[in-house]
């Protein structure tokens, strides 16, 4: 894949995995590192990849934003800065392929922002989460947005206005990740999730990920009006017809995509 400064980009078989290459700042995320991140991630999402990971190197999975970059900046380098990020998340949730992350260590602000933005996570028993800006001098306000989706209010609020960090075994409670395993167990946890995730047709996956994310946090009478159509229209695709023909043939079925 790619050669960067601050990420580690590299493809096994059909999952690349990009790794936060940072670990003498903790994974912070300035701005060079964000966009190396945004290309990253576009650069797989072109790819014919299945999934993706998201790791850090060293021992946290990342401190959030950088707040030596964030010091010298004036409010519209600030807000060019957070916009930035929020396109990274944004592309994260719009690639094709299923986006893992791999959480060791804390993942703080922006970085817990991280992982709540992946489709899914693995956490080992060692990493905690936290918005810490609750309890210091610049609140949370961009990584509590897909935060609140995967937790909910009461305990968003709970992140958000004291600061502390909660365990893994509570992230695991909360919905913020779908696994938590011993730390030697991580990489195995991740692997075998992942597989899971990637079975089947790869457009009605992409399809599916992209339909779910339309209609997430809707009315429910307006995400109906989306799921529907799109459902109806997904039956016509060769992957859902080779699907439905080897259900009826009670056969393996072989992907045409």
């Amino acid at each position: 894949m790619g050669d960067y400064e601050h990420v580690l980009s590299k493809r096994e078989d059909d999952t690349v995995t990009i790794t936060m290459n940072r670990p003498g700042r903790r994974n912070s995320l300035s701005e060079p590192h964000l966009r190396e991140l945004l290309e990253a991630f576009t650069e797989a999402g072109e790819s014919d990849a299945t999934g993706i990971v998201l790791a850090g190197a060293g021992p946290v999975f990342s401190a959030g934003h950088d707040f030596a970059d964030v010091a010298e900046r004036d409010l519209m380098q600030g807000r060019a800065l957070l916009r930035l990020c929020t396109d990274l998340m944004g592309t994260m949730q719009s690639v094709p392929q299923v986006v893992l992350a791999r959480v060791h260590g804390l993942a703080t602000a922006a970085g817990c922002q991280l992982v709540a933005s992946c489709d899914l996570a693995v956490a080992a028993e060692s990493a905690g989460f936290a918005l810490p800006g609750g309890k210091g001098g610049w609140f949370c306000h961009t990584p509590a947005v897909p935060v609140a989706r995967a937790v909910g209010r009461k305990r968003l609020m709970e992140l958000a206005l004291t600061g502390d960090a909660v365990d893994a075994a509570t992230a695991l409670d909360w919905g913020l990740v779908n696994r938590v395993v011993p730390d030697d167990e991580l990489d195995d946890a991740v692997a075998a999730l992942l597989a899971r995730a990637t079975r089947g047709s790869r457009a009605s996956k992409a399809l599916g990920k992209q339909t779910l994310y339309a209609q997430l946090d809707r009315p429910e009478q307006d995400a109906y009006a989306i799921a529907l159509e799109v459902m109806a229209s997904a039956a016509q695709l060769p992957g859902a017809r080779e699907g439905m023909a080897a259900f009826l043939e009670k056969r393996a079925p072989d992907w045409p995509d």
